[in-house]
């Protein structure tokens, strides 16, 4: 009878006859983890938990804005220059809780739209200071109802209090 090859974790194991099927899947998952553990860690992971929710979010507010052509992360990122004096990339990151490579990529479309100017400081020329331009404020303008509206249906379907929700997810150093 010819050997055949079996592929067994990293190794390729050669068998001289036909074995017991069980004896294959003992040797296959020798260093594998039980499905058990996938599964409580399915369950129980805080982590995926939040990325799920998250994401599911995400994308109720993706569908909304899709109106006035911004993402969520568009938007967020939009209204976080509308302040007084213009924010730096850095101070944007940080309360964005993204790195600064991040911020810098998701403004170049918003950029390109004429919805911001990124302009250097005049108090330390290596320093960029994110403008929001009027057609920005404009688009923030249409926007705020859409996501005033989604925010509200959100806060109703939440099984605790919004505000209790905000606490336990503050971001914490």
């Amino acid at each position: 009878m010819p050997l055949l090859p079996l592929r067994v974790s990293r190794e390729l194991v050669w068998l001289d006859r036909i074995v017991d099927i069980n004896i294959i899947l003992r040797v296959s998952t020798a260093d594998t983890i039980s499905l058990q553990t996938t599964l409580r860690v399915r369950d129980t992971c805080l982590c995926l938990h939040l990325q799920r929710a998250a994401r599911l979010v995400a994308r109720r507010f993706d569908d909304a804005l899709q109106a006035v052509g911004l993402t969520n992360g568009q938007f967020s990122l939009l209204m976080s220059l509308n302040q007084p004096d213009p924010p730096t990339i850095g101070g944007i990151a940080t309360l964005l809780a993204m790195d600064r490579t991040t911020v810098t990529a998701n403004l170049k479309p918003l950029e390109r739209r004429g919805l911001l100017k990124i302009a250097i400081s005049a108090e330390d020329r290596r320093t960029r200071r994110l403008v929001l331009t009027s057609k920005g404020r404009s688009l923030l303008r249409k926007a705020l109802p859409i996501w005033e509206r989604e925010h509200r249906a959100v806060e109703a379907e939440l099984s605790c209090s919004p505000d209790d929700l905000r606490r336990f997810l503050q971001l914490r150093k």
